[in-house]
């Protein structure tokens, strides 16, 4: 109230003077801020009084000043009918984005594939209701286990759509199609031909074959993650440049494959992950290593659970980018 009396008393004083219409018209603009802040007619009537025995008006200044009050009180009735309008259907637009979103994570729900000597540890937080990331895992017939991971350069609702479009787009693929080049490059014209040209997804797909401990992937833009080597306790960055989905639908997709020993680790991840910004700026590349290097002694689960938790902290616990963090690691 404090910060509107001045500007009420300029009004009133200003309108006692001159009794200009446009001086009411402020009043009436007034109305607005009222209702940001809160404030009741009583209130309003109150102040108006409060500023009238300042002036120790006259009977003509005080019906003069009614001109502004009732300004000011019609001004109020019609931004507060408007108020509660836009009120009443953001509420309702956020009942249904919270039914989107539950649907969402119904239709994009995957479960972390179980296998001896290997561990997986997943973990996915939208920024917002809506998450713009997306993971999967598949196993086949030969037992390999195929993850699947992408970003839509978008948030909400347009980016979840183009996820679920994704999703079922790969479930359609027919049992034989697993090499990661040719589900990148199927993917591509799926997207090419169905997602808005100002739209695009990054994503990295690759396999893991359990009878030679070879991981095989593509990526298609995508955040570039780590290979963790045990033996020389070393990262390095995974290969692999492939143009964005949805940009040619004639683009090819390299194939590149690692070998894992026991204890190695393939980590992929969206940018959410590699650009958490603090007050400082974002995080390095290095800085994330470090937090994964913290943790790389326990189970894949806990691995990307506690950086998630570090990550959030530096960030004040308030995420600015879809969060999606897979570790692949090799157990024996």
């Amino acid at each position: 109230m404090d910060f509107i009396k001045p500007k009420y008393r300029e009004i009133v004083n200003g309108y006692l003077k001159k009794q200009n219409e446009q001086i009411l018209y402020q009043g009436q603009k007034l109305t607005r801020k009222l209702i940001e802040h809160n404030i009741s007619p009583e209130e309003i009537i109150s102040l108006h009084k409060s500023i009238m025995l300042e002036n120790e008006a006259s009977k003509e200044s005080w019906i003069a000043s009614f001109d502004v009050l009732l300004e000011v009180m019609m001004g109020y009735g019609l931004a507060y009918r408007e108020h509660q309008s836009l009120r009443t259907e953001q509420i309702a637009l956020k009942n249904e984005i919270e039914v989107a979103a539950n649907m969402q994570q119904t239709l994009l729900g995957t479960s972390i594939p179980e296998m001896d000597g290997l561990d997986i540890g997943a973990v996915s937080i939208p920024a917002r209701q809506m998450n713009g990331d997306y993971h999967h895992f598949v196993r086949d017939e030969d037992n390999c286990i195929g993850i699947a991971i992408a970003d839509v350069i978008g948030k909400g609702i347009p980016a979840a759509l183009s996820m679920s479009m994704i999703k079922y787009a790969m479930d359609s693929f027919p049992d034989h199609l697993h090499n990661p080049g040719d589900v990148l490059e199927n993917l591509n014209r799926v997207v090419e031909q169905n997602v808005d040209p100002s739209m695009f997804i990054t994503m990295c797909y690759g396999v893991y074959d359990p009878r030679d401990h070879h991981f095989c992937y593509a990526t298609a833009g995508h955040e570039p993650g780590f290979f963790y080597m045990a033996n020389i306790d070393a990262y390095e960055d995974l290969s692999g440049q492939g143009l964005l989905l949805g940009i040619d639908k004639r683009a090819k997709y390299a194939e590149y494959t690692l070998k894992l020993s026991p204890k190695d680790m393939i980590i992929l991840f969206s940018d959410g992950v590699s650009e958490c910004r603090t007050e400082e700026g974002f995080i390095e590349r290095e800085d994330l290593i470090g937090f994964i290097d913290k943790y790389k002694h326990l189970p894949a689960q806990e691995i990307v659970t506690n950086i998630y938790k570090d990550l959030e902290r530096i960030q004040d616990f308030e995420l600015r980018d879809d969060f999606t963090l897979i570790i692949l690691k090799r157990t024996k």
